[in-house]
């Protein structure tokens, strides 16, 4: 059992890559979700002169938290300080330092520094924190070598891309449709099942098995971060086999003659697994291409059934 009381620990990884690149990719927080396995959703809240307040949406321990830190940036340093505002329960106190060091020849050391108590410090809290930070250090530092080292690499594993559809309806009808998977089954012909749970209002946790054109059906799971009626944003955490990275978010933006409803998608390739899924001769933009096909078959399909719920509820 722990023993009560504050806590300080410290984790590190030398990266194949210089300092300032890496401490870029940290502060930029757009970037998170695509590098930190445990991150779902970033969200700038304010940003302010070498200050800012971000919301993050993550999982510890398999269980999906949010939260809100302050974080100032010193770029001359290389360090990025932080500190949890409002605390996720069994959280007490959080708070810590990034600091990059050049090692030469292209090298950097990352250094990540956690302050903490638990509530009432409890023991038993402390421990399910111990255990949460020591797990989503390490996985965030080995992510983030990862990551950086790929983007030196000469082959781009990464794209976006991006469907819409016009509705003559309303922005809440449309984000409904959407936000309701569990719903799926009887309105998608391509969803067979959903689990869908939202034990925090905004955050859910969604797996859901979907069919193939030929037949075959294939499980997936995701946490969306819903922003009523304008917004959602996912982070699939169980991949098909061309993918090590799947997110994006679905946009509702009305105007004066109706909706714009948008699919985007985020996605890099799993070069491992091209040869055995598309053949030998395959290379990387042939995984692209059909990755793609894929997923824009799959929300163009949502979003058109998105348009004829929501012009049916208006009357169209």
């Amino acid at each position: 059992m722990s023993q009560p009381g504050p806590r300080e620990v410290e984790h590190e990884i030398t990266i194949s890559a210089p300092a300032d690149a890496v401490y870029r990719l940290i502060a930029e927080v757009r970037n998170w979700p695509r590098i930190f396995p445990p991150t779902i959703h970033v969200d700038q809240v304010a940003v302010g002169t070498g200050e800012e307040r971000i919301r993050i949406w993550a999982t510890a321990n398999g269980e999906a938290k949010n939260w809100t830190s302050r974080r100032t940036l010193d770029p001359a340093e290389l360090t990025i300080t932080f500190r949890q505002e409002v605390p996720a329960h069994p959280v007490a106190a959080m708070g810590g330092t990034w600091i990059i060091e050049p090692l030469g020849d292209g090298l950097s050391r990352v250094r990540l520094l956690h302050d903490y108590r638990a509530v009432d410090d409890d023991p038993a809290h402390l421990a399910w924190i111990d255990e949460a930070v020591d797990r989503n250090s390490r996985s965030e530092l080995a992510a983030l070598k990862t990551n950086v080292e790929l983007a030196h690499a000469s082959e781009d594993l990464t794209f976006s891309f991006e469907d819409s559809v016009r509705v003559d309806g309303s922005a809440k009808d449309v984000f409904d449709f959407v936000n309701e998977a569990d719903r799926w089954p009887e309105r998608l012909p391509h969803v067979a099942t959903v689990r869908l749970t939202e034990d925090t209002p905004g955050l859910q946790e969604l797996e859901m098995d979907t069919r193939a054109k030929d037949g075959s059906t294939h499980t997936t799971k995701s946490y969306r971060v819903t922003f009523p009626h304008h917004r959602i944003a996912y982070k699939q955490t169980t991949l098909p086999a061309l993918m090590t990275l799947h997110t994006g978010y679905w946009t509702f933006a009305e105007d004066d003659e109706g909706v714009t409803a948008s699919s985007q998608h985020t996605v890099t390739i799993n070069t491992a697994n091209i040869a055995r899924v598309l053949g030998e001769e395959a290379t990387v933009e042939d995984a692209k291409r059909y990755v793609h096909t894929a997923l824009s078959t799959n929300s163009t399909a949502t979003l058109n059934h998105a348009k004829r719920f929501a012009e049916q509820r208006a009357g169209r």
